[in-house]
């Protein structure tokens, strides 16, 4: 069994595990969550994105968000077509997200698309982007399951992720988007994509709704990967993905890799700090063990 000696974990609160609250999470508190979350190790992190807010209106204060926060390294911004690309670009974005199902269902209802017309708008937008010295980071949705199609097939999830790497992505950010891949599927999907992309920068997401998520970050470690978004307090959901629930929680990922002697550079103690300062803005109960337990020991 080889394990890495060290791991990147890409934060996505901020983006992610926000977009989908009812209520309106007030700027300063996001922008404190931020710099929290940055003072706690993160290299990158998912900070907004530049989504209509009609159909996100939590994130209607992605160019203040920018603004404030945006010059730290690592920073990384979500644009889901060529409107949201312009306006990160015009926010001084380095590393756009861009973001497309491999389910056609999922995009028809998504973004009233399929994924080859969807595909074909974003190869240009792509290119735009690398002449620019852009980072693009292409985020894979319903890699293993789709809401509406059932399981999808790992080849169908390895083309489009090859198309992605012709395009000139620079990441592939690849996603259980409803959370129901076991293991065994995380192991074989990794596998086969690092076999056949033996040069792409892969990254691992995983959401929690069948609570397999720490275990399909194991097994994907087993694969080769050493790469995993997370969101602080688990917080998150697809909001266009009947039964997706939150993000796989940062400070629990944190908890199971430094305690088998897999390096994260995460302080866990600021980690749980960040996510207190957002908690009461939230919808949903923070019920990660490592928050729970931490609390519980602070008497707070």
């Amino acid at each position: 069994m080889k394990l890495p000696d060290s791991v990147t974990l890409i934060e996505v609160g901020p983006r992610d595990g926000l977009q989908n609250e009812a209520q309106f999470v007030p700027t300063d508190t996001k922008l404190a969550f931020i710099r929290h979350l940055w003072s706690a190790g993160f290299k990158e992190m998912e900070v907004t994105s530049f989504v209509s807010p009609k159909w996100v209106p939590q994130m209607m204060d992605s160019k203040e968000i920018m603004h404030l926060a945006g010059n730290q390294k690592g920073t990384i911004v979500l644009a889901p077509n060529k409107k949201g690309i312009e306006a990160a670009l015009s926010s001084g974005a380095k590393s756009i997200a861009v973001f497309l199902g491999v389910s056609s269902t999922f995009n028809q209802k998504n973004i009233n698309k399929s994924t080859k017309e969807a595909m074909e708008d974003l190869i240009p937008q792509i290119k735009i982007l690398k002449t620019k010295g852009v980072f693009v980071r292409a985020c894979i949705s319903t890699a293993f399951y789709c809401p509406y199609e059932g399981r999808i097939e790992p080849q169908s999830t390895l083309d489009l992720c090859r198309q992605f790497a012709e395009a000139g992505a620079d990441e592939l950010s690849v996603a259980d988007t409803i959370g129901r891949a076991t293991p065994k599927e995380a192991f074989e999907l990794f596998s086969l994509l690092k076999s056949r992309l033996p040069e792409m920068l892969l990254t691992a997401h995983f959401h929690d709704t069948k609570k397999m998520a720490l275990a399909n970050i194991y097994a994907s470690l087993l694969a080769g990967i050493d790469r995993f978004d997370s969101s602080a307090g688990g917080l998150g959901g697809c909001p266009f993905a009947p039964g997706a629930s939150g993000n796989v929680a940062t400070e629990d990922v944190v908890y199971m890799l430094e305690n088998m002697g897999i390096q994260t550079g995460i302080n866990p103690d600021v980690l749980v700090e960040a996510i207190s300062i957002v908690k009461p803005y939230v919808s949903r109960p923070i019920l990660s063990g490592y928050y729970i337990s931490s609390t519980i020991e602070k008497g707070t």
